[in-house]
């Protein structure tokens, strides 16, 4: 926010601090996250502590007359916001009292500290003590005065600094991000809620389609931030953010929202939503709906059903699938995680057996933990493809599902057709899932269609700027066998995360695919490193022995030779293994093993792996991408 000229004022309040020149309020020196036309009321209010603020003095300080929204609504809506960051009540105020159909006054006691521009004869900052039992002495009139009309040009000019500039048609704003919303209840506890509502209003914006919504992952570490919001704005590429707070009580949930146009830090709607907490799904779907209109949005007839007509849910139901989102979206790569998501998912249609999101997300568990190594593949495929069924049959919107069923089709089924359709689908209902783009990627990539793939890659790039995010586009990349681009990608991805043993992998595949073998060979020995020693040592092997060191290479491959008698491993690392010891029937051998048992990941490592570049020429190999459904 604009600052004000030397001479703006400071104010004082129970355990508060308004500072007009950097327009900022704060609570015991912690800055709290209030701007706009609240913190402008807030200011006006305690300019005239302990006198009638009328609605048309505050409609002429803040709200411009060439502003077109409805000034009723817009001020209910800040004095709404304004108690709720300073803990008031309408019904019992200890800051401002509503006068009906007059206006506002400020109660409590105020101190104000003026701000001297330096000079030899200045003094030091003097208090006053203003409220609506203390009058200044006559004797102080002359002094007083001068103060006063400093400080009423001084406010006035950090008003209309502040102030939204309108012109007669709102602006169209074409990208949005939730920062995550503030959990007002007092208790840390709380948070998951809080943090599950911004992910469900993510979700709920991410089905317009004329709207760019950034990602979850990419808005979290944002949580508690200090930064401005144009610095936000700029880092995520947006130009509207909406922020705002929620508090349980009970069976009651009230959630208010604003809506910022981001580069002026330009406030647009606010509005404060109190409901039962059976009702929080219809809920989203109005702050959905609202953010939608502001922002101009074009919704389909059918968004727009589907945005105000949510289901109630079991409040305890709402609650264990929010658990179990955490769980699932924060980490999805440890077993140990999965497994309580899935036990948060379970109890959740427990309580609700007709939640269908709970059952997209128990789904999600199952695939995830197959793709771990921590559930078998048949009873992972059987019990993720009966949840999506069933959440499906509840609800054939949920964009996250068809993503999901879009995986099982491709990585299980080998279905192509069906993947692509089901992949094309989640991303017409949910246009900003960012996952729903990062699967059709790596997806595209395996079957060679390199434009579309690198289409969903500046997508990707434009809504999420996480690991996973991170992931997609280097094995998007890896897929195509474009290691120029992997190398890069790779870098990039290694900037916020040093320590991703995958990312290593995979710049030491572009590397090693680009002839940079010493270079391939220090990444794929961080990324056993990194690891713990599990990943990348048949592909350090292959480097060895591409730069002629195959002693050393033979020695690691027969040491896994060994290992592999007395531990379970799969088919497809048996055949990289005999692969780079030149024992061709072998690898063939184990391959024909891993097609019969539809191994996770076989057609991708098929396709692009360079462990079996010595058998691409074979017949054989052809034959069984042939039988795959892929080209080499």
């Amino acid at each position: 926010m604009p600052t004000s000229p030397p001479g703006a004022p400071r104010f004082r309040f129970g355990d508060f601090q308004l500072d007009t020149r950097a327009g900022e309020l704060r609570k015991h020196g912690v800055r709290l996250r209030l701007q706009g036309q609240p913190l402008q009321l807030l200011a006006a209010l305690l300019n005239g502590a302990g006198d009638v603020v009328t609605r048309e003095e505050l409609r002429r300080q803040i709200w411009a007359a060439d502003t077109f929204v409805d000034f009723d609504h817009s001020l209910h809506n800040a004095i709404a916001r304004l108690r709720e960051v300073l803990g008031d009540s309408a019904e019992m105020p200890r800051y401002i009292e509503t006068l009906p159909r007059r206006g506002y006054r400020f109660i409590a006691p105020v101190e104000t500290v003026e701000a001297v521009s330096p000079s030899p004869a200045a003094h030091p900052e003097e208090p006053r003590r203003a409220s609506a039992e203390s009058k200044r002495p006559p004797s102080q009139a002359m002094w007083a005065g001068g103060i006063l009309a400093a400080f009423v040009i001084g406010t006035a000019f950090w008003l209309a600094r502040t102030m939204p500039r309108h012109t007669s048609a709102a602006p169209r704003l074409d990208s949005i991000a939730v920062l995550p919303l503030d959990n007002l209840s007092g208790d840390p506890s709380e948070e998951f809620f809080a943090d599950g509502m911004t992910d469900q209003l993510i979700t709920d914006l991410a089905g317009i389609g004329s709207l760019r919504v950034i990602s979850r992952t990419s808005v979290m570490p944002y949580k508690g931030t200090k930064k401005s919001l144009p610095e936000i704005a700029r880092e995520l590429n947006v130009t509207a953010i909406v922020e705002g707070s929620v508090v349980r009580s009970g069976q009651r949930v009230r959630v208010t929202a604003q809506l910022i146009q981001a580069p002026t830090d330009q406030h647009l709607w606010a509005e404060t939503y109190d409901r039962d907490l059976g009702d929080v799904l219809k809920l989203q779907g109005e702050v959905a709906y609202a953010i939608a209109q502001q922002v101009r949005a074009q919704l389909a007839p059918q968004q727009h059903a589907e945005l105000r007509l949510a289901n109630s849910v079991n409040p305890a139901a709402y609650d264990a699938y929010l658990r179990g989102r955490l769980y699932f979206t924060t980490e999805y790569t440890k077993p140990e995680s999965l497994r309580k998501a899935q036990r948060y998912f379970e109890e959740s249609i427990q309580k609700d057996p007709n939640f269908a999101l709970a059952y997209a997300g128990l789904a999600d568990t199952y695939v995830y933990l197959a793709f771990q190594g921590a559930l078998p593949r048949d009873q992972a495929y059987r019990s993720a493809k009966g949840s999506l069924a069933k959440a499906l049959a509840l609800d054939d919107s949920i964009g996250e599902a068809h993503d999901t069923l879009g995986l099982l089709s491709s990585e299980f089924d080998w279905d192509w057709d069906t993947a692509d359709r089901e992949f094309s689908r989640a991303i017409a209902l949910a246009p900003s899932y960012s996952c729903a783009h990062e699967d059709r990627a790596i997806f595209l990539a395996l079957t060679g269609r390199r434009a579309e793939a690198l289409a969903e890659i500046t997508k990707i790039e434009q809504l999420d700027y996480g690991f996973s995010a991170a992931r997609a586009v280097s094995g998007t990349y890896y897929g195509l066998r474009d290691y120029p681009s992997l190398i890069e990608a790779s870098k990039r991805g290694l900037l916020p995360d040093p320590q991703d043993w995958m990312q290593h992998y995979f710049l030491g595949v572009g590397y090693e695919g680009t002839g940079k073998l010493q270079e391939a060979i220090s990444e794929y020995q961080k990324a056993i490193e990194m690891s713990g020693g599990s990943e990348g040592v048949v592909a350090l092997a292959h480097a060895y022995s591409a730069v002629g060191t195959k002693t050393k290479a033979e020695k690691i491959l027969r040491d896994l030779e060994r290992k592999s008698k007395e531990t379970s491993t799969s088919p497809y690392t048996m055949a990289t293994i005999y692969a780079g010891l030149g024992e061709n029937d072998k690898a063939f051998e184990f391959l024909e093993k891993a097609y019969s048992q539809k191994s996770l990941g076989l057609p991708s490592s098929l396709s692009s792996d360079l462990l079996l570049e010595s058998l691409r020429p074979d017949p054989r190999f052809q034959n069984l991408l042939g039988r795959i459904g892929l080209k080499n």
